[in-house]
């Protein structure tokens, strides 16, 4: 009983990186179409949500199962309450993912705008704390997601810095006002990935410590 109750814990974990992998994909396809005008790489981003969503389910299937029939306790109990949330987070990441890539369809559609490295940085920093927040979670590392909780400010403070350039832009290229909103919009959808990382690391540090630090990751 104990051996298939911790194989079927086993198969919730990957669901878990299963879900992680596809919204790491589909987040990099859609930075990579909207920084390349790739249109097509875009639509796959957008035909590709659908395998996170039914991976979501799955999740709440097999977290349920094991609530219903196993009663665990402690860090099991942690663990699964853990992974649920978790799996919330990524879908939410997908669609963030797919929000991004209709941006990038209609600004492929369009002039180009000015090159904006800046977007470049978020774009790789929501990447860079989404890997790490599912290397935390894997390797069972509750001071890499506090790491992840503190890159957040980083998010935070590039995504203020892409809307007060294209603010101050819009108001002497009035013509480039569509296309200046459609890039706040992918700037804000960004961020709100990093947001999301930030709750998976504090999912994580429920898991391992027992403490519940919601809003309060980063203090």
């Amino acid at each position: 009983m104990e051996s298939r109750f911790h194989q079927e814990l086993d198969v919730l974990k990957m669901l878990i990186l299963q879900m992680a992998a596809l919204a790491e994909r589909s987040l990099m396809n859609a930075i990579k179409a909207l920084l390349d005008r790739d249109v097509d790489l875009a639509g796959k981003v957008i035909d590709g949500d659908r395998e996170i969503n039914l991976l979501e389910v799955e999740v709440d299937r097999q977290s349920l199962k094991l609530l219903a029939l196993d009663q665990p306790m402690a860090r099991d109990l942690r663990f699964i309450i853990g992974c649920m949330r978790i799996a919330v987070d990524l879908e939410r990441i997908g669609d963030q993912a797919v929000n991004v890539a209709q941006r990038a369809q209609f600004l492929s559609s369009r002039p180009a705008l000015p090159p904006n490295p800046v977007m470049e940085q978020l774009g790789e920093t929501a990447i860079d704390m989404l890997k790490s927040v599912i290397a935390a979670f894997v390797n069972e590392d509750s001071q890499l997601a506090v790491e992840v909780c503190r890159m957040d400010d980083v998010a935070d403070e590039l995504n203020v810095t892409i809307l007060r350039n294209l603010l101050e832009y819009m108001v002497n290229e009035v013509a480039a006002v569509e296309r200046s909103v459609q890039t706040i919009i992918v700037s804000r959808c960004l961020e709100r990935v990093a947001d999301q990382a930030t709750n998976i690391a504090e999912s994580v540090i429920f898991i391992q410590k027992g403490v519940n630090i919601k809003h309060h990751c980063q203090e």
